[in-house]
């Protein structure tokens, strides 16, 4: 009888498919393991579905994003290792590759924590339970020797293309449709970052590393997947999907021979945008290229490099140029509230973000707050002034990095970003006929910068038909 592995995704807003699980779920040998995953997003009754494979389990595997979702994965480990008091309990994903020791430090319900790539860690992990191989010979973990955590030596990263394929069939990928309300399948076709930014975690977890599918492999699965799901667009999770022009150009040709009928989306940094020759962008298009995120993060070439983003502020106005002529939707992320951030970098990103939302009906710029996130670099120097993280597993999931401001934001600037938020989204609105004159008066208060006493908002709250605006 083939032993069960089981893998839990727990509860969050969002609905993207459980692409970690199933990558270390896929790289497990079909002919000796089951692999049943198990998304609290999805299933009604998370415990009661783990409860009724716990028969002939090797292990419970558990995916751990730091803020709201430790929450479930505390509770739901901790219940299943309750009644399950043998069976090994692993986390992985973001928050452990970041507090792998601390996480077993805490938590006594949880055996082993993963770092970086899971893929061969984990198999080599279920190898361990299954034939007592020492822990100490897996690297990339952090386990207990008795009272104590021991941290193993990293495991290198591996090159994508000697990964085995994503196994899609260990989910009900039509259930994640319908959460979507769109046929969109959530792919990954690479894993790391070149690159340095001062406020990302990316540099810490992956050493400034890449490594990407091959555009023949990748069109080969995504061609197979197609014909399987009929799914009409693709939202590639890849950190720096533009990374190398060639093999972008390659990815689009591939789409068109194959006949691949699909929308797509991916990141994109500013200046991968412009190494792009400019004649490419229709190919992009014509193979489906929809939307690009692009990280803006501050209008203000001070505090970019002071972000060490490695960016021009021109180089984000040539992509602007080229989306917009070429037809292409664009996501421009901005941050407020870092502790160097002046009035004139503050006042910087607004202006830019009024000139690229007045630049096309397609361009969005949501602005969120800087939240000292682990394992930046920002964050280790506003900890060693004196800033305090969470201390615990379910303080971190109390961490609120969309809806709140951090300490360095005063509510007399959080208040007008709020309202210059709600301004600048409601210009943008105009199929409804009644929201026709708020439109108006929202483009008059952008123009003057004028924000107080904002009743629009509280009429548009009003509205039975309203969209998401506030």
């Amino acid at each position: 009888m083939k032993k069960k592995i089981l893998l839990y995704n727990p509860k969050a807003v969002f609905f993207d498919m459980p692409l970690a699980l199933l990558a270390i779920g896929s790289a497990l040998d079909p002919e000796k393991y089951e692999v049943v995953i198990v998304d609290g997003r999805i299933s009604k009754s998370p415990l009661q579905d783990l409860e009724q494979h716990a028969e002939n389990v090797l292990c419970l595997g558990v995916t751990c994003l730091t803020g709201a979702p430790l929450k479930d994965a505390y509770e739901v480990s901790k219940q299943f290792k309750e009644k399950h008091p043998t069976t090994p309990v692993v986390w992985g994903g973001w928050h452990t590759s970041l507090f792998g020791k601390e996480t077993l430090e805490e938590c006594e319900f949880v055996d082993v924590s993963v770092q970086g790539q899971g893929e061969e860690t984990f198999k080599e992990l279920i190898e361990s339970f299954e034939t007592q191989k020492p822990l100490s010979e897996v690297k990339g973990i952090c386990y207990r020797d008795g009272s104590k955590v021991i941290k193993n030596p990293p495991r290198a990263m591996i090159n994508m293309d000697d990964l085995p394929p994503v196994d899609y069939s260990l989910i009900d990928v039509p259930s994640y449709f319908e959460k979507k309300d769109r046929k969109q399948l959530d792919y990954i076709s690479s894993t790391g970052c070149y690159f340095r930014c001062s406020f990302c975690a990316d540099p810490f977890v992956f050493q400034r590393k890449f490594s990407a599918i091959s555009p023949e492999r990748m069109i080969d699965e995504i061609s197979a997947l197609y014909q399987k799901y009929k799914f009409t667009d693709i939202n590639f999770q890849d950190e720096t999907f533009f990374t190398y022009p060639k093999r972008i150009k390659a990815i689009a040709e591939g789409f068109i021979e194959r006949d691949i009928k699909v929308s797509w989306a991916a990141t994109m940094r500013a200046d991968q945008g412009v190494r792009i020759p400019e004649e490419d962008y229709e190919l992009l298009v014509k193979s489906g290229l929809r939307r690009v995120l692009i990280g803006v993060e501050s209008g203000s070439q001070e505090m970019m490099d002071w972000l060490s983003k490695d960016i021009k502020i021109e180089q984000v106005w040539e992509c602007a140029r080229r989306c917009k002529k070429y037809g292409i939707s664009v996501i421009f992320p901005f941050i407020v509230g870092f502790p160097n951030e002046t009035d004139a970098s503050f006042d910087a990103s607004i202006q830019m973000i009024k000139e690229l939302s007045a630049m096309s009906p397609n361009f969005e710029t949501p602005i969120f707050y800087f939240k000292p996130y682990p394992g930046s670099k920002i964050t280790d120097d506003v900890t060693a002034n004196g800033y305090q993280l969470p201390k615990s597993i379910l303080d971190w999931s109390d961490f609120d990095y969309i809806g709140s401001s951090g300490p360095w934001v005063s509510d007399e600037k959080y208040q007008f970003v709020e309202r210059f938020k709600f301004y600048n989204k409601l210009s943008k609105k105009r199929r409804s006929v009644l929201l026709k004159p708020l439109n108006k008066i929202a483009l008059w208060r952008l123009s003057k910068d004028k924000y107080g006493f904002p009743i629009e908002k509280i009429v548009v709250e009003k509205l039975k038909k309203q969209q998401k605006l506030s």
